[in-house]
Order: structure tokens, then sequence, then C-alpha cells
């Protein structure tokens, strides 16, 4: 029973200590992402943090899998469309369904949590 339980904590994944790098390109100048669990680029379960600069935005886009998607802190808006924009804080969380286009403005700098599943894609409705 012992071994058994040694084995499934030793599977368990703790970071007690997040290591940032700089984001992809697709992303705004100066963010930040730092990979909890997972590989975003390879199928199956991933979680990301993203640290974004305050007065940043991301252009109307879409992913092709749910997006889980936690605000750890910071100030940011969502829109899904024209008058649809709602404002998540520390502690927010929502969910963007596949496919669906939605854009994001920054007022602070924010750190965002994803769970998604892989590979992630973000895919920009105007091409930039």
């Amino acid at each position: 029973m012992h071994f058994l339980l040694s084995l499934l904590l030793a599977a368990a994944i703790q970071v007690t200590s997040v290591v940032w790098n700089d984001a992809p390109p697709s992303m705004p100048q100066g963010t930040k992402i730092a990979v909890l669990e997972g590989d975003p680029k390879q199928p199956g379960m991933f979680t990301i943090r993203l640290r974004v600069p305050a007065g940043a935005s991301i252009a109307t886009h879409t992913h092709p899998r749910l997006e889980r998607v936690t605000v750890i802190s910071g100030k940011l808006s969502v829109s899904f469309g024209e008058g649809n924009n709602t404002t998540f804080t520390s502690g927010g969380f929502y969910v963007n369904p596949p496919d669906v286009p939605h854009s994001l403005t920054f007022d602070e700098e924010s750190v965002l949590q994803l769970t998604c599943e892989g590979p992630w894609e973000l895919r920009y409705v105007d091409k930039r």
C-alpha cells in the first residue's frame, strides 16, 4: 500500500516556482508564458500561465477547442461581440467555447491561467 501511495505522489504535479519565458509572437509584445503541465504544442491536456502587460490587447480570434481561463491577477475585458463585454479581475473564471470569436483588452498587467486540450491554437479572425 505504501509503495502504491509513493508512486501516486511521485506522479503528482506540484509547481512551487513559475518559470517565465517569452510568449509566442502571436501574443502581445512583452507577454510571458509559463508551462505548468503538459505541452501546449501537443495533443492532450495542458495548463499554462500568461503574464500580459497593461494596455495590451488581443484582436478578435478563435480557438478550435475549449479554453478554460482563470484570472490570477489583474484586470481584463473580454468581448464576445458588440455590446457583450465582461470585465474580469483576480479570481474571475470564464470558458471560451470552440470557434467563438472573442477579443481581450488588459487594463492592468494580468496573469491568466489557461487549462486546455492541446495543441493550443489562436486563430485571428482578420489576418494580422
